[in-house]
């Protein structure tokens, strides 16, 4: 992709071949010089060819003019205009040893003034649009003037730091074809022109460096030079955000596999969502002064790699001091290459295995399902949401009652859980995607990536208390029961023999092969719902805990650990909201048996008429036992259903645009 800057260079030359038929076209035939002031006679004492000519300057001490030499300016895209059409002030034709006659009535005319009059008649006689690359060098104007080099210079405060003649050579500016030979050595010189007229130090700098090297050695144009990192025209303040994010992109034109490589890292993830606080290229390479990796010199060399990492991270302000770990971590690391970068690769591979294994189970499952209840429901064999006072249950004494399935603890530690996801979620996704359309947007509604950063590990902590607060409880209550508890019994969530057989039940019934099976207090797909967190919760909370902690970590750990959690953490919270926001909630609330909502995790119960055709054999169990009736309870108010249900569709509401968001970047990124 071609930057902005050079756009702007490449379209310099057909501008500028404009401007000499159009001095003539756009004004009209031009009036002769007056007799004495043609060119020839100007270049008989402008060429060059005599001694110098000197002025008095604005500073008191004489000046030297520029020559003009014929050959050049006859190339020139000025070549065909007088002298006097710019220099409107000479009116007389005095030898070098005298001084010109100005007209105070009359002022040289400058660049951009004679340009942007030019632009303007285009405009108003209607064939601005037959001459577009006019209104470029218009806009180069515009650019220029709210640059930096626009602005006063401070030893001279009469001009600016930089005029348009002091880059172009107004007398011989012809910027050659694109693609030409010429071109291609006319770029060679552009880091001359800026570096011996102001730039001499960065020019000597940029000389002994890979690009300078490429330039002035190998003659390759291809080679990045002045205008291609710090633009033609709009050339700002390098110490300003916009400069180091614009910059930053315009390595990435030259050098796309370690761009799309940094941008995979926390550095290159913030700055692509806008933000310049964290490290770019030339924090790490430098700028004016890039040397091969491989240069004992370089900055990115290893024997120097930890003096460049603490350069930011010097324990001053927020940043600690960096530890040996930070020297080894793989800035430009991908999951491509076995042989550079293998943690990596292995880490990707597994992750792969885990979203494709998971996925294809469960997505398929889904649809299976989807497909037979969609057909039962049809053909009346699964009544959904039968009331608890429909025909057949009036009589019976549990007639609009509810069966009491969850605690009004598991209830708020289910919601607890589901809520800081969802937000550990919204502050995650634009560091995922910070291409995506709606990651800069959100990260800017948040307030920035160390306020997301900060609501995101506040969660984190959420998260990870309920799920410790879970595991304290059934180790509790495990201790007291334990003589009673049967590792595989039917209120047991550890998978077992008979879970098996469910899923072989359910696999004949999806395809019309026997009835639909019944479960007991758990069925299958809710014990993986409630193992699932562990693994995930254990990679994504040691993958972020390693990262948040990094300083720790890189104490003891090398640097490429920080590029394998960030794989196991981005790809585990990938699965576990994607599969949440579908296979969960299909299961739980989208299937036609369930849609559009089910509630029994807000109220706590459901009608036991429901109960008893969904956990028919626990239902049986309890009947018998004569244990059925300490968990029958009246159904939830009027204010309580409606609340549970206002609450369950915000989450699903909640939960499907995190869905489509994530969906939005995973298929705009891949």
């Amino acid at each position: 992709m071609k930057s902005p800057s050079l756009r702007i260079v490449d379209l310099r030359a057909a501008a500028a071949a404009l401007l000499a038929s159009l001095c003539i076209a756009v004004a009209g035939p031009a009036a002769a010089a007056p007799a004495g002031l043609e060119n020839v006679k100007c270049l008989s004492c402008h060429d060059g060819s005599k001694d110098a000519i000197e002025v008095p300057g604005t500073d008191g001490e004489s000046r030297e003019l520029h020559s003009i030499p014929p050959d050049a300016f006859a190339k020139g895209v000025h070549a065909k205009m007088d002298c006097v059409a710019c220099h409107t002030e000479i009116t007389d034709n005095a030898e070098p040893d005298d001084t010109h006659k100005k007209d105070p009535a009359l002022k040289a005319k400058d660049c951009a003034s004679c340009h942007e009059e030019l632009w303007e008649r285009a405009r108003q006689d209607g064939t601005a649009k037959d001459r577009p690359r006019l209104g470029v060098v218009a806009e180069n104007i515009a650019a220029y003037k709210e640059s930096f080099h626009a602005r006063k210079n401070a030893d001279d405060p009469t001009r600016p730091n930089a005029s348009c003649d002091e880059c172009h050579s107004s007398h011989s500016f012809n910027v050659p074809p694109k693609d030409s030979p010429q071109y291609a050595e006319w770029r060679l010189g552009v880091p001359e022109t800026c570096g011996k007229s102001c730039h001499e130090e960065s020019l000597e700098t940029f000389t002994e460096s890979i690009h300078g090297e490429a330039i002035f050695q190998k003659k390759d144009a291809k080679a990045a030079v002045c205008s291609d990192c710090h633009s033609a025209h709009a050339v700002g303040n390098t110490s300003l955000a916009p400069f180091k994010l614009a910059v930053t992109a315009e390595c990435g034109n030259c050098h796309e596999e370690n761009f799309k490589s940094y941008k995979a890292t926390y550095h290159g993830q913030i700055t692509t969502l806008g933000y310049a606080y964290t490290a770019k290229c030339f924090d790490c390479h430098g700028s004016h002064d890039v040397l091969a990796v491989k240069n004992p010199d370089s900055k990115v060399h290893p024997d120097n790699r930890m003096k460049t990492c603490k350069e930011c991270h010097n324990g001053k302000k927020d940043l600690p001091e960096a530890p040996p770990g930070f020297a080894s971590f793989q800035p430009h690391g991908h999951t491509g290459d076995f042989e550079r970068y293998p943690q990596m690769w292995l880490a990707n591979q597994l992750m792969i295995q885990l979203l494709l294994g998971t996925f294809g189970f469960f997505w398929l499952h889904t649809l299976l399902w989807f497909w037979r209840e969609l057909r039962d429901r049809q053909q009346g064999k699964v009544p959904p949401h039968m009331r608890a006072d429909a025909p057949g249950l009036q009589g019976d004494k549990h007639a609009g009652k509810h069966f009491r399935r969850f605690s009004a603890t598991w209830r708020i530690a289910h919601l607890t859980f589901a809520l800081s996801l969802m937000i550990l979620t919204l502050t995650g996704i634009p560091l995922f995607y910070p291409d995506a359309p709606w990651a800069a947007p959100l990260m800017k509604a948040l307030g920035g990536p160390q306020v997301a950063g900060l609501i995101h590990r506040v969660n984190a902590v959420i998260f990870a208390a309920v799920f410790f607060w879970h595991l304290g409880y059934v180790a509790l209550k495990l201790a007291r029961n334990w003589k009673e508890f049967r590792i595989f019994g039917p209120t047991s969530l550890v998978p077992g023999l008979q879970d098996g057989k469910d899923f072989i039940a359910m696999l004949k019934w999806f395809f019309g092969k026997g009835e639909r099976p019944v479960f007991d207090r758990w069925t299958y797909w809710e014990k993986f719902d409630y193992w699932a967190p562990f693994w995930g919760v254990t990679i994504i909370g040691v993958s972020g805990l390693l990262m948040w902690a990094s300083t720790i970590t890189a104490t003891f750990l090398p640097g490429w650990v920080f590029n394998v959690a960030a794989i196991f953490h981005s790809e585990e919270a990938f699965l576990a909201v994607v599969f949440l926001f579908t296979v969960h909630s299909f299961n739980n609330h989208f299937r036609p048996d369930k849609f559009p909502l089910e509630v029994v995790m807000f109220t706590g119960s459901m009608s036991v008429e429901e109960y008893r055709r969904e956990h028919a054999l626990e239902y049986e169990r309890l009947q018998k036992s004569g244990e059925l009736e300490k968990y029958i309870v009246d159904a939830p108010s009027r204010p309580m259903a409606l609340g549970s249900k206002i609450l369950g569709f915000t989450l699903i509401v909640a939960g499907l645009t995190l869905l489509t968001l994530v969906a939005i970047g995973f298929f705009g990124s891949h």
